[in-house]
């Protein structure tokens, strides 16, 4: 169990398909929170198109525990599903992220401030993004849709940087080990060779790699 111990609650995450990652559904589903007085719970949600339903299954979720969301904001932030956006202009991305960081400022007053409501853009009903997490669910999580091409140097970074544990070494290849993952495609973005690719690779091979230390001008991968 967590305890909340300076009266706030606040959960950040990114946009998949319309919905939470899975780790982050897999982790307020199994949630215990201990508090004497009802926090301020909030909801950071980071989109490139939008954010979709994700506050709203996270409120749902979170009711279930007996605490309602007093907040949601949103963060516009580079898309970094390659299977569909493109990412291979540096400079537009320089310039989204130079957006998010102002975004990111005004956020830290309104939290500081205990602001509450909506403040979210291009949201949809919560049973679309119902909808999305099937598809999310049943077909774009599962790791067959990932594959390594020659250009790999075992460098090992996509194993060691899954976030659940789903790649393995052998013979100095990445492998998959497990029917699905969270599909972050941080393995794809992280490889020095670009050597991760989704379905055909076609667009994923095309559309560029983002990392936002890449961009951001710090050292850390």
């Amino acid at each position: 169990a967590y305890t909340v111990r300076d009266g706030r609650f606040g959960i950040l995450s990114p946009t998949y398909a319309w919905g939470l990652p899975r780790i982050v559904y897999a982790f307020l589903e199994k949630l215990k929170l201990q508090y004497e007085t009802k926090p301020y719970s909030f909801y950071v949600g980071t989109f490139g198109t939008t954010t979709g339903a994700a506050s709203s299954i996270a409120d749902s979720l979170l009711k279930e525990k007996g605490l309602d969301l007093d907040a949601k904001f949103d963060i516009r932030m580079p898309d970094t599903w390659t299977v569909i956006f493109d990412l291979s202009d540096g400079e537009k991305l320089k310039n989204s992220l130079k957006r998010a960081e102002e975004e990111i400022n005004e956020l830290k007053v309104l939290l500081s401030e205990k602001k509450k409501g909506k403040e979210m853009d291009f949201t949809v009903p919560e049973f679309v993004g119902r909808v999305a997490k099937k598809i999310y669910d049943g077909k774009m999580r599962k790791t067959k849709n990932l594959s390594v091409s020659d250009a790999c140097i075992g460098c090992t970074l996509c194993a060691k940087k899954c976030p659940v544990q789903a790649i393995e070494m052998q013979n100095k290849k990445p492998v998959w080990v497990k029917e699905d993952c969270t599909m972050c495609l941080g393995c794809l973005h992280r490889c020095p060779k670009h050597a991760i690719y989704y379905g055909n690779g076609k667009a994923t091979n095309a559309h560029g790699q983002y990392t936002y230390q890449k961009y951001a001008g710090e050292k850390r991968v």
